[in-house]
């Protein structure tokens, strides 16, 4: 008789970086910028050539995103009105890269909490939006560090990195290649954010998630069933990053704006919202969930009005805190991590039997759903 897997989430891991900039800490720093840039350009202002800078306010940011604080690796130069980029010590290749660290850190969490062994898991998957290299992977660093005996590979599909790398987990679980994967998500936004552009300077914070997706043979007796998965993915140049080594051919642009993260946010707005809505409530439907069932949505943390309108059309109603959980207040947009972040730490008070919907969305434009069923 062929034997059936299924895959599970057994356990998730968060690692948060210390420092924190509030708000009031990002505008004092952003209208220095303003006000030393303006004052250096005042002639080329006067005479049109130059377009002068407007300042921020914390009422904008909050208004805009509903955004208060951010977590990143590195607080100081972030800040200064000279540097306005995270800045960290040149590692030698024989030292655990910074992205790798806080993804391992993230991994050892979400083993401990499975009471898993490294030798237990199969393989690692590194989801990101931005890798600090392009090899070796940053998975099979990963996995090296843990003492993985596997394989390990990176994917980058943006801020649903992490919900198309649970899909491609728990296909391998239900192919039975593999019976224990590490989905690792080290969100290091803060080196593709322009931390001099007005719309978006106050978007991202830095994190590292990791998802433990195993066959339920296997799995601890408390866990989640994924019920079903779906990813879609549509092009869409409103969301995009140009940087990448071959930006070495052309070094006189190397340092313009389009290398780091732009977008054009009214436009996302508009087109995710009812595609990402429209993929839920289909994808329910073809589980035979009601979606106006659903007991808690995990949604990306982006921008609040954004998870507000997507749970109300998935909910048929204003979605409470309950609901619809966010955490982008303190932890900003950290890309793919930011659902994981929301079920991580808002899923362990459901009762047996509830479900709930883990949905990320981004630059592609990409989106990915992960429904799942809290068992024990």
């Amino acid at each position: 008789m062929e034997m059936t897997h299924r895959p599970v989430i057994s356990s998730t891991g968060v690692f948060t970086p210390v420092d924190v900039i509030t708000n009031e800490e990002l505008v004092a720093s952003f209208n220095a910028y303003v006000e030393r840039f303006n004052t250096e350009h005042a002639a080329e202002i006067a005479a049109g050539e130059v377009e002068q800078l407007q300042p921020s306010s914390v009422e904008f940011i909050e208004k805009a995103s509903g955004i208060k604080a951010r977590h990143v690796i590195a607080k100081q130069p972030v800040l200064d009105p000279a540097i306005m980029a995270p800045r960290w010590g040149e590692r030698s290749n024989d030292e655990l890269s910074i992205m790798a660290e806080i993804g391992v850190k993230a991994a050892r969490q979400a083993l401990e909490r499975a009471g898993r062994d490294p030798a237990d898991v199969d393989a690692v998957l590194c989801a990101a939006s931005n890798m600090q290299r392009a090899y070796p992977a940053m998975a099979i660093e990963i996995q090296n560090a843990l003492g993985i005996d596997g394989f390990g590979f990176d994917m980058n599909v943006a801020c649903s990195s992490a919900t198309f790398g649970i899909q491609t987990a728990a296909d391998y679980i239900r192919a039975g290649n593999a019976k224990s994967v590490l989905v690792v998500s080290p969100e290091i936004t803060s080196g593709h954010l322009n931390w001099r552009d007005r719309d978006s300077h106050f978007i991202f914070g830095d994190v590292a998630t990791a998802v433990l997706v195993e066959d339920a043979a296997i799995a601890p007796a408390e866990h989640w069933d994924i019920l079903g998965t779906k990813l879609k993915t549509v092009f869409s140049n409103n969301i995009r990053n140009n940087f990448g080594f071959l930006n070495r051919a052309h070094p006189e642009t190397a340092g313009t704006a389009d290398k780091l993260f732009v977008q054009e946010g009214r436009k996302v707005f508009k087109e995710v919202v009812p595609m990402v809505a429209q993929m839920i409530v289909d994808e329910a439907g073809r589980l035979g969930i009601d979606p106006q069932s659903l007991r808690r949505l995990w949604l990306h943390q982006a921008n609040a009005g954004m998870n507000r309108l997507i749970s109300h059309r998935v909910l048929g109603h204003e979605a409470n805190e309950d609901e619809s959980p966010i955490v982008l207040d303190t932890y900003a947009n950290t890309s793919s991590a930011g659902s994981i972040i929301a079920f991580h730490q808002h899923s362990e008070d459901l009762a047996p039997g509830d479900t709930g919907l883990i949905c990320s969305f981004g630059a592609g434009y990409s989106a990915g759903t992960v429904f799942v069923r809290k068992t024990a």
